[in-house]
């Protein structure tokens, strides 16, 4: 891992050997830690340990990798073996919305939240089969690269960057949102200054080293994840069924939910009305909405730009290809397990926590309710004394905790489960590491994205093409902090939860992105101008229904013809839309703030915002078709050209100079 690139033929060939080391010795850490917490090392002491190592390391690997040079910083020298490609793409890939989002998703929505986990899955097919090895056979940097080439000229590469960077910066501020929970929780600080504590982590891992750093960095940090988010699970399959494969005592933990849940109906502590039968589908989404995830998160997947971006970095079309399979994988063994891992969860809960005393609440539960992310009778659960005090006020309380009585943030239940289940903290301090390297990864990988893109195609490739390498690289480094202050200040107002944030970014790309990279490697009669226009319209479509729906719900309703979404179970409108805006409180609260009963309940065709996507992806590809045979055909040249790109063997058809 030298700074420049003698050396690195000898790092690349001791991968292996390396990374078992760090395996290894991350091992021995986590032992180290389990015995200084039975010799009395306090928890505090446990987590700042845990979060400050784990940092120091990614930070040290980003150091080491540091590179003066372009091909190195833009796409790791086109060095990196596919199976390690494919771990750095699964870190990439699993974000705070994975690790932190997904299994509180599964645990609060049951049957609905698999519609994420089958998109999310669904997606490496469309990368593999249809744009991913394009891409790296192309040759280029980044993805507005490729738009400007193949559609000739530089607003076609503007318009990619603009939806780039739109859905780049939805992403990774919910990233920063997630490494600021964990930050505020295992270091007890403020979530307002934690967001920044955790930037300062995700810098020293991209700054300096650019796509090198971050590719050996996001190994590293596979690791520290798949151990973190599998050790909880498999000690808590072994202690309930005596398996230590939570994928096959699932089932048994199905089983004993759904016990749970009548014996909860029979002893008063729910009611059918709040009850969410866990297996039961639709109950939070309608059809439309449950399938409209899937399909928005497998076409987002293949148009995320620091996705496609990782496989530039492979040596050959045919290691791109391999490092696809090798990223389904390694994603499959967290993707496999996040619906045991929700499972476990919600027993515990229903056993530990539903039904308990409330003077007997367990004093981890205030941490999380001092920060606002767990509430018990509509109250923040800081404190014995605060709980009682809230149920007071409910008539005909009974006194103990109730399912009604308790809502906790979705964020909040893959950290929490070790405590709910009385592991020991090491456990709860490593699945923080876990979370914390999932969020740093992805967010590396996106900052990396969107400064890439503003240095290469716009500050190098618009406004000084003759710019020498290093005041290129400087100018990267400095956007990249630029935009990583943005977005941190951004998440600092938690705009919404992780799994929101997220899906509209995968919206945003697949409305902007896929049509014109799909019709640009798969149909030769694709022009310049209805390329451009069909990103304009797909991207133009989506983002004005994401924010009218969220922000200006009133104009939707007056000018748009949006009406109020429906429970998918009783059919009925979520909101009372004529009396709401009879309300002049509320027709003035522009933009409507998170207390408007319009805000995001209103739309189209009863379609959340999330599948803005869904209205923006076949408008793209429509304008394209219709506006292309409306001009003359491609140049027999860039016909030859995609013709070239799509051949599997042969070399790259574009050579950057460095």
């Amino acid at each position: 891992m030298a700074t420049q690139t003698s050396g690195s033929g000898d790092f690349i060939n001791n991968l292996g050997k390396i990374y078992g080391f760090y395996a290894g010795g991350f091992l021995l850490f986590v032992v180290l830690l389990g015995i200084l917490e039975q010799v009395g090392v306090p928890n505090r002491v446990l987590g700042y340990l845990f979060v400050f190592f784990t940092i120091a390391v990614y930070a040290i690997i980003g150091v080491l990798s540091r590179t003066a040079q372009v091909s190195e910083y833009y796409v790791a020298g086109r060095r990196v073996p596919a199976i390690y490609n494919g771990m750095a793409t699964g870190a990439d890939w699993m974000s705070a919305a994975s690790f932190v989002g997904m299994a509180g998703t599964l645990f609060l929505l049951g049957y609905d939240g698999l519609a994420w986990v089958l998109g999310w899955t669904g997606g490496y097919v469309l990368v593999s089969v249809l744009v991913g090895p394009y891409l790296r056979k192309f040759g280029a940097y980044t993805v507005p690269d490729f738009m400007a080439y193949r559609f000739g000229g530089n607003f076609a590469r503007f318009i990619g960057v603009l939806v780039l960077f739109s859905a780049s910066f939805t992403y990774v501020t919910a990233q920063i949102y997630g490494t600021g929970i964990i930050a505020s929780r295992f270091l007890g600080m403020s979530f307002e200054i934690a967001v920044f504590v955790g930037l300062a982590g995700i810098l020293l891992c991209s700054m300096l080293g650019g796509m090198r750093a971050v590719t050996w960095t996001q190994i590293a940090q596979y690791i520290v994840l798949i151990v973190a988010y599998l050790t909880p699970i498999i000690i808590l399959s072994t202690k309930n069924y005596g398996i230590p494969i939570p994928q096959l005592t699932y089932g048994a933990a199905i089983a004993d939910i759904t016990a749970r849940e009548a014996q909860m109906l029979k002893d008063g502590l729910t009611t059918a009305a709040t009850l969410k039968p866990h297996i039961a589908p639709f109950y939070t989404y309608s059809p439309l909405n449950f399938f409209g995830i899937i399909f928005c998160m497998m076409v987002g997947t293949a148009s995320l730009p620091h996705i496609l971006m990782r496989y530039f970095t492979t040596p050959s079309v045919r290691e791109a290809r391999q490092s696809v399979a090798w990223s389904l994988f390694f994603i499959f063994l967290l993707y496999f397990s996040a619906p045991a891992y929700a499972a476990f969860s919600k027993l515990e809960v229903y056993t530990n926590i539903i039904g308990r005393e409330l003077t007997d609440i367990r004093p981890w539960l205030f941490t999380w309710g001092e920060l606002g992310l767990i509430k018990i009778c509509g109250q923040n659960a800081a404190s014995i004394d605060a709980i009682v005090a809230a149920c007071k006020t409910v008539a005909g309380h009974p006194g103990v905790v109730r399912l009604q009585d308790f809502v906790i943030n979705t964020d909040v239940i893959v950290l929490s489960t070790p405590e709910i289940a009385g592991l020991p903290y090491v456990i709860s301090g490593l699945v923080a590491a876990g979370g914390l390297a999932a969020a740093l990864s992805t967010a590396d990988g996106l900052l990396l994205a969107i400064a890439n893109a503003l240095s290469h195609d716009i500050y190098y490739k618009m406004i000084d093409p003759n710019a020498p390498t290093v005041r290129r690289l400087m100018v990267a480094r400095v956007l990249l902090l630029v935009v990583a202050v943005g977005a941190a200040s951004l998440a600092a107002t938690k705009p919404g939860d992780i799994l929101a944030m997220v899906g509209w970014a995968f919206s945003l790309a697949m409305a902007g992105n896929f049509p014109a990279l799909i019709m640009g490697i798969w149909w030769k009669r694709a022009t310049t101008t209805g390329a451009v226009a069909g990103m304009i319209a797909g991207f133009g479509l989506c983002i004005f229904y994401l924010v009218t729906t969220r922000y200006y719900p009133q104009a939707g309703v007056s000018w748009f013809g949006m009406s109020a979404l429906t429970n998918p179970v009783t059919g009925a409108p979520l909101v009372d839309v004529a009396k709401t805006m009879a309300d002049p409180k509320w027709l003035a609260d522009v933009p409507a703030s998170a207390a408007n009963p319009l805000q995001s309940k209103i739309g189209w065709f009863g379609m959340n915002n999330i599948l803005c996507g869904l209205l923006g992806m076949p408008l793209g590809f429509l304008v394209i078709y219709v506006v292309s045979l409306m001009g003359k055909e491609p140049s027999r040249e860039m016909q030859a050209f995609v013709d070239e790109i799509r051949k599997p063997r042969g070399g790259t058809v574009l050579q950057e100079k460095d």
